[in-house]
């Protein structure tokens, strides 16, 4: 742990801290109170799963507004024609969960913590805990963990848990635990954390 701790405290006071701090200052300033921009991050939540990170930003400035709009079939096309490895799947999850479109930003309103992210894991087809996690990362919150192979690879490899190819619910609270702890001992936030362990692993900050 004491090498992962020095590698991420090297980031905090360099460059890399800065690009941290400006990402989690892009991710507060999303305007919660705007159902589309919280939809739209939701739908970009969607797209990520199992799929590449950089590719689904780009799928996201290109559809825009058109997540709000689209039936399932022209998701489908539109997310054929810009590469995505589950064109199907996604357009049904996507169209599925717009009728949350116009109320998406009194769930998060009126609920918080836990309760929260099991309101969305329970209800949002698409959504499981890390991409409810990775949502609300996304929209300004700063206490959830987002744990993918990523996270996983790092912590094994630094003897912190044992790697695991299933990851549970009860697993995934076990990893949050241990990241928690992870944080508290670097002074950082879970959003900040996954940043970094991010950048250790792929030498990127991206969302």
């Amino acid at each position: 742990m004491e090498n992962l701790i020095k590698s991420v405290e090297n980031l905090k006071n360099g460059d890399v801290g800065r690009l941290v701090d400006n990402k989690i200052k892009q991710f507060k300033g999303i305007d919660k109170d705007s159902n589309e921009a919280v939809f739209n991050e939701l739908c970009f939540c969607i797209l990520t799963a199992n799929f590449n990170a950089e590719k689904s930003i780009m799928i996201q400035d290109e559809i825009g507004e058109g997540f709000c709009k689209f039936c399932e079939d022209e998701l489908s096309n539109k997310l054929t024609e810009l590469g995505h490895r589950f064109p199907n799947a996604r357009a049904k999850y996507i169209s599925e969960c717009q009728r949350f479109k116009d109320r998406i930003k009194y769930v998060i309103q009126s609920l918080s913590g836990e309760k929260l992210r099991e309101y969305l894991v329970k209800n949002i087809k698409g959504i499981g805990y890390k991409e409810a996690s990775h949502f609300l990362r996304n929209i300004g919150f700063d206490d959830y963990a987002i744990i993918d192979f990523h996270i996983i690879d790092i912590l094994a490899r630094n003897n912190l848990i044992e790697k695991s190819k299933v990851i549970s619910k009860k697993n995934y609270m076990e990893i949050e635990s241990v990241l928690k702890n992870l944080s508290k001992q670097l002074n950082v936030t879970l959003a900040e954390l996954d940043l970094y362990l991010w950048y250790l692993e792929t030498g990127k900050i991206l969302k």
